[in-house]
């Protein structure tokens, strides 16, 4: 396989966001090696598809919203659907649908990937202007894949990821609503998949402290604990005689476990 072999499909899941979805777009296709932009409108009541179809995507609707997790799948699927026979399989690039004009800042995430160096990469982001919170719900997070797998990441929650099809494949079905983030990083590692976090200078629409705020924290933290716990009760975790950690390029945090 060749440098140029392998491209790079962005699948963004998006619900109620026509004023992001266009400008999202447009940075990400400027990604090196992206050819495809999957876009999955997840039961939006505004816009967001004809957004998404005059910004260059292809779009899939959901009639109704069935969450993070079932449009991080249905995108998946109708990029492998988009793949030619003969030539490897596209790595799926994750990424959230209000990034706007910093979606380009997530290219980093690609290169590891595309290089082979790495599964799956993850975006650490800079601290985020305005955002409220406590940090429960990112300590649940953190503090569950630690448990599970022996690797603490920067930020457990962060949904802009890149990781190669047979990476996501062999972690289907993903875990449902907020707890999909948690979900998928103890499976990767736990089925012997390498995981990198990567730094990425981006901004995204932040949750703040009102009612709304604490209402969806209060949802993520559900679900994540959901997700957890599934986990727990079935046994997923890394035995501690598999577990070695490393640092990779730039000091960037990698973990993987020994196959």
């Amino acid at each position: 396989m060749t440098e140029n072999d392998q491209r790079v499909a962005v699948v963004i899941p998006a619900k109620d966001e026509e004023d992001h979805i266009g400008a999202t777009i447009r940075a990400a296709r400027a990604i090196p090696h992206v050819d495809l932009v999957v876009v999955v409108d997840d039961g939006s009541e505004d816009d967001t598809q004809n957004a998404a179809r005059h910004a260059g995507a292809t779009v899939i609707r959901h009639s109704v919203n069935r969450g993070k997790a079932s449009a991080m799948e249905t995108g998946a699927s109708v990029v492998a659907m988009r793949d030619v026979a003969g030539r490897p399989a596209r790595l799926l690039l994750f990424i959230d649908a209000d990034l706007g004009d910093t979606a380009v800042e997530t290219a980093p995430l690609v290169a590891p990937v595309h290089a082979g160096e790495s599964d799956c990469t993850i975006a650490a982001l800079p601290a985020q202007p305005g955002a409220g919170g406590h940090g429960f719900v990112t300590g649940l997070g953190r503090r569950a894949i630690e448990r599970a797998t022996g690797w603490s990441p920067r930020q457990p929650l962060s949904g802009q990821r890149c990781l190669t099809r047979e990476a996501f494949e062999s972690i289907r079905p993903l875990a449902v609503g907020w707890g999909v983030e948690v979900g998928m990083t103890i499976d990767l590692l736990v089925h012997g998949f390498s995981v990198q976090e990567v730094p990425c200078d981006l901004r995204h629409r932040a949750t703040t402290n009102n009612i709304a705020g604490y209402m969806h924290r209060a949802q993520q933290y559900k679900d994540v604990w959901l997700a957890v716990s599934s986990r727990r009760i079935r046994r997923v975790h890394v035995p501690r005689r598999l577990r070695t950690a490393e640092r990779g390029v730039d000091f960037q945090p990698f973990f993987a476990f020994k196959r």
